[in-house]
């Protein structure tokens, strides 16, 4: 049997032996009743990362996108968003279904929205016309990262129509360290943010939701709705902690691993893909002629696991792979022949 090299997602790493020594020794108390302290740090250290006044532990990344659409846009107001976005595509229509919002999926390149895009689908107020009430943007998208511009500009046309912006920024920390920006000037653009802890940052359960005050005082009641208010969470929390303290600078590692995989599948005669759409650790191809799913059973049978999908094949690499773990990746790629994927 060939090494197993898991390259599904960033979802399936494992907490550390430092990492589980943090949670064994959490101080927790109840919080639902404000009473667990370092639920408590960790939602302070999340508000001052990201420049916002306060946030909230949530259980995972649908649950902090689902919150702030339920609360800012509601039941028959639309959300202008991707249509490869997340909340389309892998939050089981929650959007529609619990918080009552019209997604209107929007197809850009590279998945990324711009205010020039977006203006023409602002509805103009009138008693027979659903309300647009939230622009929704997701940074990173297929681990592609928004040009702080374009952020800045979709704010903007938001403040002219007076519209919230909702970021689903689950690899938000990726797209800080890939661009050099700040997490919190890129946050600044957005009214709410979310960001997963058990993505490329390692934990093995949660994501914060960050915004105002008052935004997260109504978002604490929607998450009790929701089935969403822990207990002793702090040993969940304490998880949330030690990422972001020993977890962000090392995604550059990540990346760096990425564009190693990207440039030996381009100099491959099977795989196609653009290598500079791999911006972060993520990273997607396809072969002709072959489904997704059929390339990643040809490639998991060599030990590389992968996601394929529709005609697309998806890598991402993550904290549990080494630089000697993607070397034997990128071996048994080059190795690999194109007469192996045919039909």
């Amino acid at each position: 049997m060939p090494k197993i090299y898991d390259l599904r997602s960033d979802t399936v790493t494992k907490p550390s032996s430092a990492m589980r020594k943090a949670m064994a020794n959490a101080e927790v108390g109840d919080d639902v009743y404000f009473e667990d302290p370092t639920v408590n740090r960790l939602e302070a250290m999340a508000a001052e990362r990201l420049g916002k006044e306060a946030a909230l532990f949530v259980t995972s990344g649908s649950m902090g996108n689902l919150i702030p659409l339920f609360l800012l846009a509601g039941r028959g107001s639309e959300v202008l968003t991707h249509s490869e976005s997340h909340i389309i595509q892998h939050e089981v229509g929650a959007m529609a279904s619990i918080a009552g919002a019209i997604p209107i999926a929007i197809s850009s390149p590279r998945g990324l929205l711009s205010a020039p895009v977006l203006e023409p689908l602002i509805k103009p107020k009138a008693y027979d016309l659903a309300r647009t009430a939230v622009i929704e943007v997701e940074n990173t998208i297929k681990g592609v990262c928004y040009p702080l511009k374009t952020l800045q500009d979709i704010k903007s046309l938001a403040e002219k129509y007076n519209l919230t912006i909702h970021m689903d920024g689950a690899r938000l920390f990726n797209a800080a360290v890939a661009t050099g920006i700040d997490v919190s000037h890129i946050a600044k653009n957005a009214d709410t943010v979310s960001f997963c802890l058990s993505k490329g940052l390692g934990a093995p359960v949660g994501s914060m939701l960050c915004g105002t005050q008052e935004f997260i005082k109504k978002a604490r009641s929607i998450r009790k709705m929701l089935g969403g208010g822990m207990r002793q969470a702090g040993i969940l929390a304490a998880a949330g902690i030690y990422a972001l303290e020993h977890n962000v600078g090392r995604l550059a590692e990540d990346h760096t691993h990425a564009k190693q995989i990207a440039q030996t599948l381009a100099k491959t005669e099977w795989a196609q893909l653009n290598v500079d759409d791999t911006e972060t650790n993520i990273i997607f191809f396809s072969v002709p002629k072959l489904s997704g799913a059929k390339v990643a059973s040809i490639l998991s049978a060599k030990g590389i696991l992968c996601s394929g999908s529709g005609s697309s094949v998806r890598l991402v690499t993550n904290l549990d792979l080494n630089s000697e773990d993607i070397t034997a990746v990128c071996d048994i790629i080059a190795s690999t022949e194109a007469k192996e994927f045919t039909l």
